[in-house]
């Protein structure tokens, strides 16, 4: 399905949600918002499901396993278009809707962190969202779970006609002087690792989900037996271990998608194998992570879980545009569906493992956090921990200085 009939199909399913919505009468939504909170109590869900825009939310609504929309309370700071956080009537998973791209994710998601009217210090996120996907790695249709995001184009950019003739791409590393020099200016955003045990686990129950497909993805991509570097595009839907790019742009092509590969495994140090491409991780995850410095999230019970709608570039022959705009590619039903199906399984093993493996935590064999290893430990990536490889320490305002607000600057 090409970008123009999937953006119609977006408007549809945004249409019946927010009629679903609207149908339900003032009244419920009065009481279900009052009781959310009525015990004075925070709500300590044990998953909370986090989808970017309407349908990856809707795959979550009537379904048999539990009700989402027994308990809807509104948040301050979330998006106007999707002002509540969902619950189960008992509170134990609960799922919201940030908006589509960074900026939307970050705040919506730093609004349900600093809100009180949630405990998620020992809540496990699933992140679950449809993405663009590398035929190298994986297919349409398949679920990836994720160790690294990398915020791919937090670089200088040339336009490609205007680039030297060394160089490969018009991307180049903040601070560097090459596409292929470590960028030298940190922003603490560019690279974020998640507990790879946990994602281990999430892999194992997902791979026992029957994946949905389509006889349109079929087709298309059997294209990609034109080349050999793209036989994992040709299979069908799997569970695959890969990583995640982080862009606000959608970006589409061979030599975009190339560039961003090589940022991965330069970012990672070589670890990191790009396989999804989104718009919003880095940017939630970022969020979590200054929850996990003021104790009110655990960084080590994240799950990046993206599913493939699409193909980041074309198929040998295929002009890019087409690739992106006009191609039937089928995989947008399927990577929506598999959301669920493998997610529902994930889900399932975190409430039936409780006791025994996640109430405690899964505790993890790798380094997790972001870049500056503001968690402790230090990164296996980068250019080391800024913290000597300890964790931030906050340090609260003196009271005297928090009563002097209007404070003259010296100019």
């Amino acid at each position: 399905m090409g970008f123009i009939n999937i953006v119609a199909q977006l408007g549809a399913y945004a249409a019946l949600i927010l009629l679903a919505s609207a149908s339900r009468t003032d009244a419920r939504n009065l009481v279900q918002r009052t009781a959310a909170n009525a015990t004075g109590s925070p709500i300590a869900p044990k998953v909370f499901i986090i989808s970017m825009f309407p349908p990856e939310g809707a795959v979550w609504y009537n379904i048999p396993e539990f009700d989402l929309l027994a308990n809807n309370i509104t948040v301050p700071g979330f998006s106007p278009l999707f002002p509540d956080a969902h619950c189960t009537a008992s509170g134990e998973i609960c799922q919201l809707i940030t908006g589509e791209a960074e900026i939307n994710a970050a705040v919506t998601i730093s609004s349900l962190v600093f809100s009180r009217l949630f405990d998620l210090t020992t809540t496990y996120f699933l992140i679950g969202g449809i993405a663009g996907v590398n035929p190298e790695v994986a297919t349409l249709g398949s679920v990836t779970f994720a160790r690294f995001a990398v915020q791919v184009a937090l670089q200088y950019e040339f336009d490609v006609r205007e680039i030297p003739s060394n160089f490969t791409t018009g991307y180049i590393p903040q601070g560097s002087t090459s596409p292929t020099e470590y960028p030298q200016s940190i922003y603490g955003t560019e690279v974020f690792e998640v507990n790879d045990a946990l994602r281990k686990l999430a892999v194992r129950s997902a791979q026992s989900a029957s994946l949905n497909d389509s006889a349109a993805a079929v087709i298309y991509r059997a294209n990609y037996n034109a080349s050999p570097l793209y036989t994992a595009g040709t299979l069908v839907p799997s569970v695959v271990e890969c990583d995640v790019a982080t862009s606000d742009v959608y970006f589409s092509g061979t030599l975009l998608s190339e560039a961003f590969d090589n940022t991965t495994k330069l970012f990672t140090n070589g670890t990191g194998r790009y396989g999804t491409t989104a718009q919003e991780d880095n940017a939630t995850l970022e969020a979590l992570l200054r929850g996990a410095v003021n104790n009110l999230t655990d960084f080590s019970r994240i799950i990046i879980m993206r599913t493939a709608s699409d193909f980041d570039r074309p198929f040998p022959g295929e002009a890019a545009i087409s690739n992106l705009l006009y191609a039937n590619q089928g995989g947008f039903e399927p990577a929506l569906q598999n959301i669920y199906l493998a997610g529902i399984k994930v889900i399932e093993s975190i409430l039936v493992g409780w006791e025994d493996t996640y109430e405690q935590g899964v505790k993890p064999t790798n380094y997790i956090g972001d870049i500056f290893g503001s968690l402790g430990g230090k990164p296996d990536y980068g250019l080391g921990s800024m913290f000597n490889d300890n964790p931030v320490v906050l340090r609260r305002v003196p009271k005297i200085l928090r009563r002097r607000r209007n404070v003259p600057i010296m100019r």
